[in-house]
């Protein structure tokens, strides 16, 4: 399936098609503000993006959200870098774009989706996320390179 899944609400719309994406918006945001990727090289997000399934959230065309999915939309997905604006913040646009997120036709049936956070538990626990137990974290193994982005030029 090549077409592009959109879900749209009021003046909001999330799309899957990546030639709508504002990448500067998206750097920007993890590069400077982001815990998780700070100084995130630009052609890195650029990459990540041509191989992820990406969700733009966007106000009257305007970039205002992002997260991507890591996945094979068959048995795995990984969810990434999901972030709204700060200016849009708390008008229901985290759960409007975790809403479309898991209703795409193309992940209805994965058997595993996965993420990691440091503040945002309540939001994915609303849609079905649980944390990890402790027979799961004895599955789970973890290879981590906090400094990568410092090295890249």
């Amino acid at each position: 399936m090549n077409s592009f899944y959109e879900n749209s609400k009021d003046d909001y719309l999330i799309s899957t098609d990546t030639s709508k994406l504002n990448i500067e918006v998206i750097h920007k945001y993890l590069s400077q503000e982001s815990y998780w990727a700070k100084d995130i090289p630009f052609e890195t997000v650029k990459n990540s993006i041509e191989h992820s399934l990406c969700f733009g959230l966007y106000h009257l065309q305007e970039q205002i959200g992002f997260a991507r999915l890591i996945t094979d939309k068959t048995t795995f997905a990984y969810l990434a870098d999901v972030f709204v604006l700060k200016e849009y913040r708390g008008k229901g646009l985290s759960k409007f774009l975790m809403a479309t997120i898991i209703s795409h036709p193309e992940l209805l049936n994965l058997r595993r989706w996965l993420l990691g956070t440091k503040d945002a538990h309540g939001l994915y626990e609303q849609f079905g996320w649980t944390r990890v137990t402790e027979e799961l974290s004895n599955r789970f193994m973890t290879r981590f390179n906090p400094d990568v982005y410092k090295k890249v030029e």
